[in-house]
């Protein structure tokens, strides 16, 4: 009996070993989104509503109403890289002035994951926000969230104007850029990998662009 419940406890391990996706690091370009639909993508809504109320693709670009909360994800989770992100809010209004994007999203899905943020919020997209009991160094772990305000004031574009956000995710750091300029960094994040997500926050936007390249 115990030969055989070692046996099963191996099978499992191996089986479970299998099933695990193993982390990319991107040696070329990497285009997330294609251009025409969400392909290689998934998503996590509020109350499992309906994505397509939320997301949709229009003239090449993907557009965000915001409501109800949720997020966009990968099907495929990454490390090392560089990712840019080309968006705008369409519009800033009372309460409508929110967005973010997502690294290192782990499972289980929920609004919202355990995963680091760049803070896509109307005059703060250069903070990060550690979600779901992420930790970094100097940013002990929450089980709540974690506010790590940009360094400087805002160097985004007013609302309608695009703006590129790169952000460089390297082992245990992870560095943000807002339109060229260096804004937040964090080192010793106990995330190293995940999928890479926008989120539905109330503020209506569109992504044009959103790639990821090796670290330089």
């Amino acid at each position: 009996m115990k030969s055989a419940a070692v046996f099963l406890c191996l099978a499992f391990a191996l089986a479970e070993i299998a099933g695990a996706q193993e982390a990319i690091t991107p040696t070329n370009r990497l285009d997330l989104f294609n251009g025409s639909d969400f392909s290689g993508w998934t998503f996590c809504m509020k109350s499992n509503a309906d994505p397509a109320l939320t997301w949709s693709v229009t003239n090449g670009v993907i557009h965000c109403s915001g409501q109800p909360y949720g997020y966009a994800r990968t099907e495929k989770d990454f490390r090392d890289y560089q990712l840019t992100v080309i968006w705008r809010f369409v519009k800033v209004a009372p309460h409508a002035d929110n967005s973010g994007v997502f690294v290192h999203i782990q499972l289980p899905d929920k609004v919202f994951p355990k995963c680091v943020e760049c803070q896509g919020q109307f005059h703060h997209q250069g903070d990060f926000i550690l979600s779901g009991g992420t930790s970094a160094d100097g940013h002990p772990n929450s089980k709540n969230f974690v506010f790590i305000s940009q360094h400087g004031p805002p160097n985004e574009n007013p609302a309608g104007g695009w703006n590129t956000n790169r952000v460089v995710c390297r082992g245990n750091a992870i560095e943000l850029f807002v339109n060229g300029r260096t804004m937040n960094k964090i080192t010793g994040c106990d995330l190293s990998s995940g999928f890479v997500g926008i989120q539905s926050e109330g503020g209506e936007i569109e992504v044009r662009k959103m790639f990821l390249e090796p670290v330089k």
